[in-house]
């Protein structure tokens, strides 16, 4: 699945999280590529999931910068320690804050534990800071970051 998301994110979305065809029309692409329609299924899912948990934060109490985040059992098991720490250095740095932070877990849990490493964190924080127009600044120190991941591995 998370396979679909990264090309989805690089080829079918625009600035809002939409997709740039209807759902059929993209099924019918994504197969003729190889993917499979169950996990093609998954994956308009989980973007599904993205905008309609950014609208119920959203309409819930605001989440102030000091409150302290304690995870629950699941989401420690599946951020790992070397995830929630860099979920924290994100909020430090200014990258993500409170609403963009229980975005990027509510997101990071509804993949599969077997998807989830310290990459495909950074690319969830990528996906739902692209799905937020006022985040431009930290969606370009996040793209530097995770390009400059990529070229580590390069060389």
């Amino acid at each position: 699945m998370f396979e679909i998301l990264m090309f989805l994110f690089e080829n079918y979305m625009d600035g809002n999280a939409a997709l740039k065809m209807d759902n059929e029309t993209l099924v019918v692409e994504l197969e003729k590529i190889g993917f499979d329609r169950y996990e093609i299924s998954r994956a308009l899912h989980w973007l599904n999931g993205l905008v309609q948990f950014k609208l119920s934060v959203l309409g819930g109490q605001p989440i102030t910068t000091r409150a302290i985040r304690h995870y629950l059992p699941e989401e420690a098991e599946r951020l790992g320690v070397e995830g929630r720490g860099i979920l924290i250095y994100l909020e430090q740095i200014g990258v993500l804050d409170p609403l963009t932070r229980e975005i990027v877990i509510d997101r990071v849990m509804a993949l599969d534990s077997k998807e989830v490493d310290m990459g495909r964190i950074k690319w969830v924080v990528l996906m739902v800071l692209f799905n937020q127009p006022d985040k431009k600044s930290a969606l370009s120190l996040m793209q530097d970051m995770v390009l400059a991941d990529a070229f580590d591995v390069l060389h």
